[in-house]
């Protein structure tokens, strides 16, 4: 994307590339496809716009926070394909980590739970089942980074091996308190420390591209979610963004402190700007508007995501049907894994429409428990919950949002967030925007959308969702995992 000075989106391109699956469970990228599809688009988008590398103030880059790449130094060459963040090989692994009990180390130093979800298990297992990766690793022959580090190797030619403190919080190798990689859980994870990137600040030059783009500063670098709460201006402690994609994630700034959840979310850094590092709580949710995609794939209940909201809309309530979307188990607070959705409370007089709207009903149910464990965690009133991501749209979904967590849920008019998060880092860094405060003056509203419920319906349909949660709770048992 190409952004003008006043938040403006002057140009896109995007391309797809290959999802790799060599075994169930397992999700690959090929790093040269990565780099071969950004460098393709930002050629196309610079052409879109009828600019040229000179017109560009900076390059901000986001990224999917814990997919792993391993490269040789001198050749540049991947040793192995990009493991994904989806990529579920090494649960085991993380597994023996939680029984030796090293659980609470972890979490103390990372703000992270021991899941194969995070990276530096996936460096462990391409050190360990690639041919001669771990003596070249021994060697200082290797490098590890995110996304984010490998198309930063690749813009500088070899020059910047780096990646920024919100990438870095994700690897379950990095100590969020001091900033810096840990010893302990390098040897943890039986990770070289040779291998790993020099950790920057979120919005600062670390490099200057050469090559293709040449002389273009680098100057931003944030995962999604982060990028997606700065992208929206939640910039002081009680902020909170809802990305609504496939699956949702949510993010409440906490503050210059770190802040450990009581309540099972991850504590992670949101930005580092100059010398001032600002955290977050997170919680995700792994089935969002992929429960959409559900009834129109698998139950053909309607014939495009869109037509949910009409159907939904025909109904003024659910009728007493709950649907828990736990297709792929429960995210946070929950976390389990042997959760399996359920659609309860159905009489001869339900309909298409019940289902429809129990559907969305249920996505915004589990907003409220995230939300719910991050005020128990932070104590911070929240006023306000900003949302982007495409189910966003759904102007039901929204309505129904703010009704069960009984605060307002604002839509910004550029759903971009976190494309516009990681040029507003980049901005700010070689002073294309003066400050934050200039940025917020540009973040517009589209929608606000006002609680309309009841406390007493409000309170009545949460419990209701909490008694539908411990049916659809551990349905699965170990064992009975597949059929």
């Amino acid at each position: 994307m190409v952004v003008d000075e006043a938040g403006g989106v002057i140009s896109i391109a995007q391309r797809p590339f290959r999802q790799i699956f060599p075994e169930p469970g397992w999700v690959e990228h090929s790093p040269t496809e990565i780099w071969a599809s950004q460098s393709g688009v930002a050629t196309e988008a610079l052409a879109a716009a009828n600019l040229t590398e000179r017109d560009i103030a900076a390059i901000g880059i986001t990224n999917q926070r814990e997919t792993a790449v391993v490269w040789d130094r001198e050749t540049g060459e991947p040793v192995y394909n990009a493991i994904v963040w989806q990529d579920r090989r090494t649960a085991e692994f993380c597994d023996a980590l939680r029984h030796r009990g090293e659980g609470a180390v972890i979490q103390a130093k990372t703000g992270l739970l021991p899941d194969a979800y995070f990276s530096g298990s996936k460096v462990n297992w391409i050190l360990n089942n690639v041919k001669g990766a771990r003596d070249r690793a021994e060697a200082g022959r290797l490098a590890f980074g995110t996304v984010d580090s490998w198309l930063i190797w690749k813009l500088t030619q070899g020059e910047r091996h780096v990646t920024d403190v919100t990438n870095a919080s994700r690897t379950m190798l990095y100590n969020i308190h001091t900033l810096e990689w840990d010893e302990e859980l390098l040897r943890l994870l039986d990770v070289p420390r040779s291998m790993l990137p020099e950790v920057v600040a979120s919005s600062g030059r670390c490099g200057t591209t050469s090559g293709l783009f040449n002389g273009i500063a680098i100057a931003g670098i944030a995962g999604d979610q982060q990028a997606a709460l700065f992208g929206q201006m939640c910039t002081s402690p009680g902020m909170a963004k809802c990305t609504f994609g496939t699956g949702a994630f949510m993010l409440l700034h906490t503050g210059t402190q770190p802040m450990l959840s009581k309540n099972r979310l991850l504590t992670t850094i949101a930005w580092k700007i100059g010398d001032t590092v600002e955290y977050a709580l997170e919680g995700s949710m792994l089935v969002a508007g992929a429960v959409v995609q559900w009834l129109r794939d698998e139950l053909q209940m309607i014939r495009t995501s869109a037509e949910i909201e009409r159907l939904a809309a025909s109904v003024t309530s659910s009728n007493g049907v709950v649907l828990v979307p736990a297709f792929a188990g429960l995210g946070a607070p929950h976390w389990d894994q042997y959760a399996r959705g359920a659609l309860l409370g159905l009489t001869r007089g339900t309909t298409r429409a019940h289902i429809a709207r129990a559907a969305l009903e249920g996505i915004a149910l589990q907003v409220t428990d995230v939300l719910g464990a991050m005020q128990a965690d932070s104590g911070l009133p929240l006023g306000q919950l900003r949302v982007d991501g495409g189910a966003s749209s759904n102007g039901l979904l929204m309505q129904i949002q703010a009704d069960v967590l009984g605060i307002d849920v604002v839509r910004p008019k550029n759903a971009e967030s976190t494309v516009m998060g990681a040029a507003y880092l980049a901005g700010i860094a070689v002073g294309y925007w003066p400050d934050k405060e200039a940025i917020a003056r540009q973040w517009q509203v589209d929608r606000v959308f006002k609680p309309m419920m009841d406390a007493a319906t409000r309170s009545k349909v949460q419990a209701t969702w909490h008694k539908a949660l411990g049916r659809a709770g551990g349905w699965a048992g170990e064992g009975e995992m597949q059929g």
